[in-house]
Formats: C-alpha cells, sequence, structure tokens
C-alpha cells in the first residue's frame, strides 16, 4: 500500500502539481526560456520542470501559425508568443530571452539551433541531435566558438536510475562486461501514419526517434563506442521504403527500437518494452524503464548461482523526472557550477555516427542532411 501511495504522491508532484520552491535569491533575475514550436513535448521536458526551479521561467513560445502559439502560451501560462512566417526567428531575437529550447522535428534542429547560438542564445536541443553526425559536430563547434551552452537532451541520463546502474557495473561486483541489450519499443497504435516521425525529409524513422535511446544507453554502460555493426535489419514503413517503423543492430551490443510491435494473438496490447540488460561474467544487472523510472522502475541484480536482488534508485526530491534533473544540470552549467553529470560534445557526435551507420548497415542510409548555410559574417 505504501509504494502504491508513494506512486502517486510522485506522479503528483512530477506532472500535475509540482511543488513552488521559495526563492533563494530574489535579487536575481531567473534565466529566461523560449520555445521554438508548440510542440506536446515542450510541458513535460521544460514547462512543468521549470516550475519547481527558483532560476528558470518560461517566457515565450512560437509556432508556425500564430493563433496555435497564442492557444499554447495561454494554457501554460507564457507571457509572449510569436507565430506566422517570422514568429521563430522573432524569437530568437528577442532580447529578454537566454536559452532556447528546441523540440522541432529532427530535420531542423541543425537550422534553428544554429540560428540560436548565431543569435546568442544558449539551446537545449532534443534528441537526436540532427540528421548527420556531420551538423551535430558543426553546431557544438559553433557553440564552443560562441561561448555558448548546447546540450542534448537525453534526459534519461540525469536521473538515479541508470547513473546506480553503471555503478553497479564499474564496481566490479559482477565481472567484466560480455554484453548489452537495450530496448525501446511501443505497440502498434500509439504512432500514426501521418505522424511527423514517419516523415523521411524532416529525419523520420524508428531508429532516429526511440533508437536513439538505446544506443545511447548501451554506449554509456559500457564506457565506449561500439567496434562495428556486425549486422542491422529494418522493417520499412508501408508508405515510404526509406523510414523503418522498427530496427534491431548487433554492434557486440544488442538493441532494438519499434514504433508498432503487433499485439498478442492479434488483438492484445503489448507493454512498452522499456529496458536495459547488462550480462556479466558474475551476474546480469536489468532496468526497467530507463527513460521515465519516477512513474516506475526496478533494477534487478542477478548474481550466478541464483541470488538476486532488487533496488530502486530515488535520491534527494523522489518526485523529480528526468527531466528536472536534466533542467537542473543546465542550469547549472549556464550558472558556471559544475552539473552533477553531463552529456558533452563528443559523446552527442559519436551517438550520431553509429545511427549512421546502422542505418547504413540496414540498407536505408542516412536522413537528409540540412541545406541551410550560416550566413558568412563580415
Amino acid at each position: 500500500m505504501a509504494s502504491v501511495i508513494g506512486f502517486f504522491k510522485r506522479f503528483n508532484a512530477a506532472f500535475l502539481n509540482p511543488p513552488t520552491p521559495a526563492s533563494t535569491d530574489s535579487s536575481g533575475t531567473p534565466l529566461r526560456f523560449g520555445i521554438l514550436g508548440a510542440a506536446r513535448i515542450a510541458p513535460p521536458a521544460l514547462i512543468t520542470p521549470a516550475k519547481s526551479h527558483t532560476d528558470v521561467e518560461v517566457c515565450a513560445v512560437a509556432a508556425r501559425d500564430l493563433q496555435r502559439a497564442e492557444k499554447f502560451a495561454k494554457k501554460y501560462g507564457i507571457k509572449k508568443w510569436y507565430g506566422g512566417k517570422n514568429g521563430y526567428q522573432e524569437l530568437l531575437d528577442d532580447p529578454d530571452i537566454d536559452a532556447i529550447y528546441n523540440p522541432l522535428p529532427n530535420g531542423l534542429h541543425y537550422e534553428w539551433t544554429m540560428k540560436a547560438l548565431a543569435a546568442g542564445k544558449h539551446v537545449l536541443l532534443e534528441k537526436p541531435s540532427s540528421d548527420t553526425a556531420e551538423e551535430t559536430r558543426r553546431m557544438f563547434e559553433f557553440a564552443n566558438e560562441k561561448g555558448l551552452v548546447l546540450l542534448e537532451a537525453f534526459h534519461y541520463r540525469f536521473h538515479p536510475a541508470i547513473q546506480r546502474v553503471k555503478e553497479i557495473i564499474d564496481s566490479g561486483e559482477l565481472g567484466p562486461v560480455k554484453e548489452i541489450n537495450a530496448s525501446l519499443c511501443f505497440p502498434k497504435g500509439l504512432i500514426s501514419d501521418d505522424d511527423i516521425r514517419m516523415d523521411y525529409e524532416i529525419g523520420g524513422g524508428a531508429m532516429m526517434d526511440c533508437g536513439c535511446y538505446p544506443l545511447s544507453c548501451v554506449r554509456y554502460l559500457a564506457n565506449d563506442n561500439p567496434t562495428a555493426v556486425v549486422s542491422a535489419s529494418a522493417i520499412e514503413f508501408h508508405k515510404d521504403a526509406r523510414i523503418d517503423t522498427a530496427t534491431s543492430a548487433n554492434l557486440l551490443q544488442l538493441l532494438n527500437c519499434d514504433f508498432s510491435v503487433p499485439p498478442r494473438l492479434g488483438f492484445i496490447p503489448r507493454w512498452p518494452d522499456l529496458s536495459v540488460r547488462a550480462v556479466c561474467e558474475n551476474g546480469s544487472v536489468e532496468l526497467f524503464n530507463f527513460p521515465m523510472p519516477v512513474i516506475y522502475h526496478s533494477i534487478t541484480v542477478s548474481l550466478n548461482g541464483g541470488k538476486t536482488r532488487t533496488e530502486k534508485a530515488l535520491k534527494g526530491e523522489e518526485w523529480w523526472t528526468t527531466y528536472r534533473y536534466q533542467l537542473e544540470a543546465f542550469v547549472d552549467k549556464l550558472r558556471g557550477r559544475t552539473p552533477q553529470t553531463w552529456m558533452t560534445f563528443e559523446d552527442s557526435v559519436a551517438n550520431m555516427e553509429w545511427i549512421e551507420k546502422i542505418y547504413e548497415k540496414s540498407g536505408l542510409g542516412s536522413r537528409p542532411q540540412s541545406s541551410f548555410q550560416l550566413p558568412v559574417s563580415d
């Protein structure tokens, strides 16, 4: 009963009514965020976490349609909105905005992140960072040149759950790692045929969307990049064979991603597969629900010989989501403090390199590179 009550308390605080702490510095100006696009991910990824951070204010949103921007802004208590043909650029030109959250479709990440950096804004960029590793490299090099913070938003990395799994592996308790398997698969019906994730021209595909998570996860836990894509296979979208609705890859580690896992017996929906498991010489460790552990997660450590234990990793503010931990780290970085963990430039580039290699091995090829070129300054 206590665990059920705890779940509802965490869920309420994390997603519905986050506590609003008393300000610790009434003289300081909070970091002011603008959002590019009235995206569905923006409320859980930034707007709700910002409510419990005294040093963050979401001040503006821009959308292609002015009415949509206004509706979104009023719904979430955002003071300013921009829309129409020049709406995105008007947001970037707003002198009252310090940082941009970019949740636009993958194929627009490069153009609008480069424009945001050119405008002198820090950027919290949704993953995957771009359509190609070269685009990702250029963005981070430009951010470094401008003295700005750019973070690819692999939010799961900031939560104590995945960090505890890595701690168990790195401790040597289970011996050397033999293989790591990670999956992020959803039941058929959650992603419609007209979803932007099914649009090749703007970087669609399962490997780009849910596949970037397990790839990042196996690389993180292995403390290294793969050495080769041994094999990769994709299920092609029936309306566009360039799009994968599912991809499986063997990198000497195994990963699976799927938009449309079919129901059992033709009608019983399957539970999402959100797991990562490291098999070591002396046992294994498995984390269920690595993308959103605040809702529920379990860490199962199994030693050779039959001894098993189960752990949870809810530290400090137990209701903090992965996004809230991520926001804390982003703000710390901007304020000159050392974040508790970070997603580095090299890590982001490597993840895109291996996404491209998996697509190449599967026969589908990389997503189209952006045609945008940053104007040369005088």
